[in-house]
C-alpha cells in the first residue's frame, strides 16, 4: 500500500473480511467455545432473574473483551510474518494485557453510551476517535488512559473513514446476529437448539470487531509513517513493513599497489 493513498472504507473493510477468511480456522473455534458458554449460561439462568442477568452481562462483556484482544494480538502476528498456531497460543498472548483492556473497554462502554442518550452526535464522535484503543493496549502495551489518547492522536485528520467503517462493519455484524438469533427462536427444538444457534450467531459475528480495530490501527499507523513495536520497520533501513532490511555492503578490499 502506498503511503500517500488515503484511508478508505470499502479497502479497509476487504482487508478485515480476507483475514476472516484466511484465519478462520483459528478465529472461529476460539469464539465458539468462549461464547458458547455466555450461551449455555444465558440459557440457564432464562429471563426473570435480573440479578443473574446482570452477572451474566458483565461475563458475556469480558468474555467479548478478551476475544477483541486475541483478533488484535493475532493481527498483529499477521502483520510480523508470524502467526499464533493454536487456540492456546492467543489466550496467553492476550493474559498480560486482559486488566487494561477490560478498564479501557468498561470507559469506552460508559462514555459512548452516555453520548448516544445525551444526544446522537458526541456518541459518534467517541465512537470514532476510539476506534483503535484496544490495539493501542494489545500492541504497544499502553495503559488505559493512555490508550485512549493514542487511538485519538492516530484517527486525528481521517474521522469520516474511520466512523463509516466502524458503522458499516457494525450493521453487517448486527443483520448477520439479527438473522441468526432469529432462526434460533424459530426453531421448535427446545433450549439446546437455541443455545447452540445462540452461540453460532456470536462465534460468527465476534472476529469482525477486533479485526475492525486492528486492521484501523496499522492502516491508520502507516499513513502517519509510524509503525508497530516489534515490527521488522524497527530495524535501521527498513522503509516499508514487510520489506527486508538491507546488508550492509562488504568491506573493500584494496587491490594490488593500492594503498591500504
Amino acid at each position: 500500500m502506498e503511503r500517500g493513498r488515503t484511508l478508505s472504507v470499502g479497502e479497509t473493510l476487504n482487508r478485515v473480511f480476507d483475514l476472516y477468511k484466511e484465519h478462520f480456522g483459528v478465529l472461529i473455534p476460539a469464539a465458539f467455545w468462549l461464547f458458547l458458554v455466555v450461551s449455555i449460561l444465558s440459557g440457564i439462568v432464562g429471563q426473570h432473574d435480573i440479578g443473574l442477568l446482570l452477572v451474566v452481562a458483565v461475563i458475556t462483556f469480558a468474555v467479548a473483551i478478551l476475544y477483541q484482544g486475541m483478533v488484535v494480538s493475532l493481527v498483529h502476528d499477521v502483520q510480523d510474518g508470524r502467526r499464533d498456531s493454536s487456540v492456546g497460543d492467543l489466550f496467553r498472548s492476550v493474559g498480560p494485557v486482559l486488566g487494561p483492556l477490560i478498564g479501557a473497554s468498561l470507559l469506552y462502554g460508559f462514555g459512548v453510551g452516555i453520548g448516544f442518550f445525551l444526544l446522537i452526535v458526541p456518541g459518534c464522535i467517541l465512537l470514532t476517535i476510539w476506534a483503535v484503543i484496544a490495539p493501542a493496549i494489545v500492541i504497544e502495551k499502553r495503559d488505559v488512559i493512555a490508550a485512549f489518547g493514542r487511538s485519538r492522536e492516530l484517527v486525528k485528520g481521517f474521522g469520516w473513514p474511520v466512523f463509516g467503517t466502524v458503522i458499516v462493519a457494525t450493521l453487517i455484524t448486527a443483520i448477520a446476529s439479527f438473522i441468526l438469533t432469529g432462526i434460533a427462536q424459530a426453531i421448535a427444538g427446545g433450549p439446546i437448539l437455541r443455545i447452540v444457534f445462540g452461540a453460532l450467531a456470536a462465534t460468527l459475528t465476534a472476529p469482525v470487531g477486533g479485526l475492525v480495530a486492528a486492521v484501523l490501527y496499522y492502516r491508520l499507523l502507516e499513513l502517519k509513517g509510524g509503525s508497530a513495536p516489534g515490527h521488522p520497520s524497527d530495524q535501521p533501513g527498513a522503509d516499508e513493513w514487510n520489506e527486508p532490511v538491507p546488508p550492509p555492503d562488504p568491506p573493500s578490499t584494496p587491490g594490488p599497489g593500492t594503498p591500504a
